[in-house]
């Protein structure tokens, strides 16, 4: 009998760590990949950022964090201009989603024409609204 529920248990938590997983793949895809990259909107990329979050970026050997709001404005200049570059699509590919209870941390490589251009390093948060990013690291390639 304890073999059972013990069993029980143990898909129980399978099935909450799966569900997890794919709410955080649901965020990343709609706020990051498809609201960021692919020029979705700024409603989905707020949805998918917490109001705190920070890209921590490494310029000359130090880190330079710039917030999601800052981000966002200069999504939108850049989208505002006359005569933008064609956009290419942006494809992203799940290495790894690791979920910790309330926490997650997820490696996501993003390519542009089958060529790989960044991989990101995610961490999220499960709020009483649902998964949302607080932090990145990222490595953009030659």
């Amino acid at each position: 009998m304890k073999n059972i529920l013990l069993l029980f248990l143990l898909i129980g938590q399978s099935a909450w760590a799966q569900s997890d997983e794919v709410l955080i793949k649901e965020v990343i895809t709609s706020g990051y990949i498809s609201g960021i990259h692919n020029g979705g909107s700024v409603a989905d990329i707020r949805k998918g950022f917490h109001p705190t979050f920070q890209m921590l970026r490494l310029i000359d050997n130090e880190v330079k964090p710039l917030g999601i709001e800052e981000w966002i404005v200069q999504i939108e200049k850049n989208r505002a201009q006359p005569n933008p570059a064609p956009s290419v699509r942006t494809d992203g590919k799940f290495i790894s989603v690791t979920v910790a209870g309330t926490a997650a941390n997820v490696v996501l490589e993003l390519y542009r024409n089958d060529k790989i251009i960044f991989t990101d390093n995610l961490l999220l948060y499960k709020f009483a609204e649902g998964w949302r990013i607080v932090s990145k690291t990222f490595y953009r390639h030659p």
